[in-house]
């Protein structure tokens, strides 16, 4: 070359170390950070799809944070419903001792009741107190509030869950397609005849023995009969003076039987028939004239009332659910399929019970079932309807903590496992190559170096001309 003024082979020398720089300050950055993608001109595909990635890492993870919060608020509830049984069942305990009156002094039956007074405000103080960071747990706030509801329609009504739009309400249709009908005997006859007779009547409640004379009349046997209704569920009436013998229950589990052991009387036996009810359309399973329904937006409980629930009522009742029920969201994102409602009844002596056998705080001094009123066996009822309530209310938490919770933990674990490995395929660096770029790229820069230097001492060679 003898021209000095364009060093072309300088100007080549210079853009590939001006390269061989630019890609060692990559291996250099790569490696002091640990991602092969520090800015958008590194990977733009790469970066939008690792930013989606890392944005839904961020759900899972905080999903996982309110699943396991979620936990922790359904242990404390846990525990204080533990509580409660176990007062519930010391409860049932001082009733069975009080109604053994032939062994135990009236001063005896009130010591008792002095205990019970004191289970009861126990109970309304675990009810009052149980909270989670502040917020009550057991006192009825995180109960679902309905407006509507036509009590001559519906005697209670439980709603364990209910997914309610965003500053709305959810509309609750019930209707009755098929009515509810009581176990049934009629007898023609006016009375025993001229002989005496001995029958057996049976229910669901249980089986006692009649014995009547001759020639007693039907009112007689409906005296009888009815005295005894609590012990065997069966209950009588006169139809125009004929005898009637019904379930003092509705449904298929009910039932009314008559037996003749001696003398002259007629056997029969009838079976009572359970409502067939929808509830926003769906059928409900039905018990009697309690009916049922569960599915992923509305799970309720329901005791129709006798008037409604042997009327087929195709237009039938309608009440609104307004708002209440504790929210946990699960899901990565917020949406209605990651968000599961509960809703925890208070377990207050006021409601624990039902509107038939009584509540619980019927059981205190001065109440209806108190022990020393001597109406132990309606007390056994609502003590037993309280621990069926609380044991329900534990049932439907313990299966909402290990069927929802738990599952949820697992199943998110294995989706952030999963999502992190192929976020950090795409946006981390991968030491052993990365260090194996960067020893090339070292000895690039440092060959271009010496080269450069060369090509830009190779004009001097135009001076050897000038010598001669």
């Amino acid at each position: 070359m003898s021209r000095i003024n364009s060093n072309i082979a300088s100007l080549q020398a210079q853009h590939t170390l001006s390269k061989n720089q630019t890609d060692l300050a990559t291996r250099l950055q790569r490696l002091s950070t640990g991602l092969k993608i520090n800015s958008g001109k590194d990977a733009p595909a790469g970066l939008i799809a690792s930013e989606t990635l890392r944005s839904e890492i961020g759900g899972i993870r905080q999903a996982i944070d309110n699943s396991q919060r979620a936990g922790n608020v359904i242990n404390t509830a846990e525990g204080a419903l533990s509580e409660v049984s176990a007062l519930l069942l010391e409860i049932q305990g001082l009733t069975n001792q009080a109604a053994n009156t032939g062994a135990l002094s009236p001063e005896e039956i009130k010591a008792n009741q002095l205990q019970v007074d004191a289970i009861l405000n126990s109970v309304n103080r675990i009810s009052n107190t149980t909270q989670f960071n502040g917020v009550k747990l057991l006192n009825g706030s995180l109960d679902y509030t309905t407006s509507n509801v036509d009590a001559t329609a519906i005697d209670t009504l439980q709603i364990n869950a209910a997914k309610i739009p965003e500053n709305g309400t959810v509309s609750v249709i019930v209707q009755v397609v098929g009515s509810a009908q009581v176990a049934e005997i009629d007898f023609a006859a006016s009375g025993i005849d001229s002989n005496p007779a001995t029958i057996e009547i049976a229910g669901t409640g249980g089986t006692e023995q009649l014995s009547f004379a001759g020639s007693t009349h039907n009112s007689a046997i409906v005296v009888a009969v009815n005295a005894l209704r609590d012990a065997t569920g069966v209950s009588a009436t006169l139809s125009g003076g004929a005898l009637r013998l019904t379930s003092t229950a509705y449904g298929t589990s009910r039932f009314v039987t008559v037996t003749t052991l001696s003398g002259s009387f007629v056997n029969g036996k009838d079976y009572g028939q359970n409502a067939r009810v929808n509830v926003n359309g769906v059928k409900a399973e039905v018990d009697g004239l309690q009916a049922s329904v569960r599915s992923d937006n509305l799970d309720i409980k329901l005791d129709l009332s006798a008037t409604f629930g042997t009327t087929i009522s195709p237009t039938g009742t309608s009440f609104t659910i307004t708002g209440g029920g504790a929210k946990f969201q699960l899901g990565s994102e917020v949406n209605r399929a990651g968000q599961i409602n509960v809703g925890v009844g208070s377990v207050a002596s006021t409601h624990l019970g039902n509107q038939i056998d009584g509540y619980l705080s019927d059981l205190a001094s001065g109440g209806t079932y108190s022990l020393v009123s001597g109406n132990t066996i309606a007390s056994q009822r609502v003590i037993t309807a309280a621990i069926r309530q609380v044991a329900d209310l534990r049932g439907r938490l313990g299966a909402f903590q290990k069927d929802i919770l738990e599952t949820n933990v697992n199943s998110l674990s294995v989706a952030l496992e999963n999502v992190t490995a192929s976020e950090s395929a795409i946006r981390d660096a991968d030491f052993a190559s990365e260090t194996a770029a960067l020893t090339r790229a070292q000895i690039l820069v440092q060959a271009n170096t010496s080269v450069l230097s060369q090509a830009n001492s190779s004009p001097q060679s135009v001076l050897t001309l000038l010598g001669r």
